[in-house]
């Protein structure tokens, strides 16, 4: 008997197919575009290397060209150093339209000393309320490191460092939906959020320190193009199906799980799954799902 797992993954490999599958070690000229921020955002070393920066007038961000539906994205960050209070970097997904859907990476800003603040969060259909928080384990500030989102038919997986910190699976038998047809760019942006970012707004933002600003590198791409005049994203050989697409049936094995659960352990300080006071009627029916 076919599980519910396979069934889905079968259904959707029409519209996975439909689009051009392609890996990148990116460009930033060729791969995104720069959308806001009046000159604050800059391309750098042959498109090597990006900035974002943020001061009291405006912050800024920047955008994929494409457009993907299912793949692994990889980003090199080095946040905000020093007193970083009231901002936030993010690095995401978003489809567009009312009902959108969404993955997020966002670094909650600090003061000078006190550790950032991971934030997680996945939305379907217009609706997330998926937050999971952590803090880090090395200082995000001093060098750089890699943030990434896997995201194929059945599983959603945050990874820092090729370590992973959260996994959300696809559990639309239990009436769950899941991000699985609307085609996302990735985003990320420096911007100030001081009414909530920093111990919930208590701490303000010092303009003093500003411009403060992020460093991108290494943005690799392997995923699925939405949409392109191919016909097919059928891999071209057995080895490239083998190595450069398994990120669309990867699931995390034995190791990677007990480096999750490490993580979730020693590093995880919100989940929502646990906050039984914001959910009085209930915790959601994925948090009932082992």
């Amino acid at each position: 008997m076919m599980s519910s797992s396979s069934f889905r993954f079968k259904l959707l490999l029409p519209i996975v197919f439909g689009c051009l599958m392609t890996a990148s070690a990116g460009n930033f000229w060729n791969d995104v575009d720069i959308t806001w921020g009046d000159g604050r955002g800059k391309i750098l070393d042959n498109g090597q290397f990006l900035t974002l920066s943020l001061d009291k007038a405006s912050g800024s961000g920047f955008q994929s060209k494409n457009q993907y539906l299912f793949g692994k994205f990889d980003m090199q960050l080095k946040l905000v150093p020093g007193n970083s209070a009231g901002t936030v970097t993010t690095f995401y997904m978003k489809s567009p339209g009312s009902t959108w859907d969404e993955i997020d990476f966002e670094f909650l800003g600090n003061l000078s000393g006190d550790p950032y603040i991971l934030h997680t969060n996945v939305f379907s259909q217009g609706k997330g309320n998926k937050e999971q928080q952590f803090y880090l384990w090395f200082d995000p500030t001093a060098d750089f490191h890699t943030y990434s989102i896997l995201w194929n038919p059945e599983r959603i997986i945050f990874s820092v460092d090729d370590t992973p910190i959260r996994e959300f699976k696809n559990m639309e038998s239990k009436g769950v939906t899941y991000p699985k047809s609307q085609p996302m760019r990735i985003y990320s942006s420096l911007w100030n959020a001081d009414d909530w970012a920093t111990r919930g707004g208590l701490v303000k933002t010092d303009w003093s320190q500003a411009p403060f600003t992020a460093s991108y590198r290494n943005f690799n791409t392997n995923g699925c193009v939405w949409p392109n005049e191919a016909s097919s994203c059928t891999p071209t050989s057995q080895s490239s199906a083998s190595d450069n697409n398994s990120w669309l049936t990867q699931e995390l094995d034995s190791t990677s799980q007990q480096k999750m659960q490490w993580v979730q352990k020693n590093y995880m300080i919100y989940n929502y799954c646990a906050d039984i006071k914001r959910f009085p009627q209930g915790l959601p029916s994925e948090c009932n799902v082992s």
